[in-house]
């Protein structure tokens, strides 16, 4: 593969890997690790790329098992986790733009407190990734992708129903 066809690829689906980066880690040097670990092997497996899906798809599939890899090998990854902050959502004299960042960054925390694989349904499926390309990439069936999601949802509404509680 040529490196301006690469870099060209890469720059048109940097959002995946932007979004991954930022939901598996927290801190800064730890997230351009990942990158670049998520390049190389973007890198070095291009080739092998067979069209049967989407490249994007395809690409998801890459970045997040590069993703649930470098998670799993950091034993100290729960240093990274962000301390859940209830004044982020109990502001006074909020915006309507800071509400909404606050509750994107609710969000990622909760996202970050999920497993690796909850993290992957999560991020597909906020990207708006259809359930048979979720199966797909994370190698299970259609129907867990929906039971999944619909658990998630369930989970994603407690949470916030306790954040809120608390920050009262």
């Amino acid at each position: 593969m040529e490196k301006d066809q690469f870099i060209s690829i890469i720059d048109e689906h940097q959002r995946i890997i932007y979004k991954i980066c930022h939901s598996y880690c927290c801190d800064a040097e730890k997230r351009k690790d990942l990158q670049q670990e998520i390049l190389i092997r973007l890198w070095h497996t291009l080739d092998k790329f067979d069209g049967r899906a989407q490249l994007s798809t395809w690409i998801y599939q890459v970045a997040l098992n590069t993703a649930i890899s470098f998670y799993r090998s950091d034993a100290r990854h729960t240093i990274n986790q962000i301390p859940i902050n209830s004044e982020i959502i109990s502001l006074p004299d909020q915006t309507e733009e800071e509400t909404y960042e606050g509750e994107i960054r609710l969000l990622y925390q909760f996202i970050e407190q999920q497993s690796a694989l909850d993290k992957a349904l999560l991020l597909l499926y906020l990207d708006q990734v259809r359930y048979h390309d979720i199966a797909s990439i994370l190698g299970i069936s259609e129907s867990n992708v929906v039971t999944k999601i619909n658990r998630l949802k369930k989970k994603i509404k407690k949470y916030v129903e306790h954040i809120k509680k608390t920050a009262l």
